[in-house]
């Protein structure tokens, strides 16, 4: 188990890019929260096996569609085991 910390930055607010982390992390059985950021970036913590934080990050990269992702940044952390499910925030 591992946690990921992400920043998403591009065109990634107002086009469902929240939603669609979400449902991919709950494809994945993963655990944390999304959020937009009052810079127009978006942010999500993820916990689950590191297989399945790398196939959210990839996706993250990619986006939903409509998103433009311009960069990534990621923190890999100690899970606190603080999630039950993926939420929006």
């Amino acid at each position: 188990m591992k946690r990921l910390h992400l920043q998403i930055t591009g065109l990634v607010q107002g086009v469902f890019f929240r939603a669609h982390t979400r449902q991919e992390a709950q494809r994945l059985g993963l655990r944390g929260w999304v959020r937009n950021r009052a810079d127009g970036s978006v942010e999500a913590v993820a916990e689950g096996p590191e297989d399945a934080l790398r196939q959210l990050l990839a996706w993250c990269h990619r986006g939903s569609p409509g998103a433009r992702v311009e960069a990534v940044e990621e923190r890999w952390e100690a899970p606190k085991g603080e999630f039950h499910v993926f939420s929006i925030t």
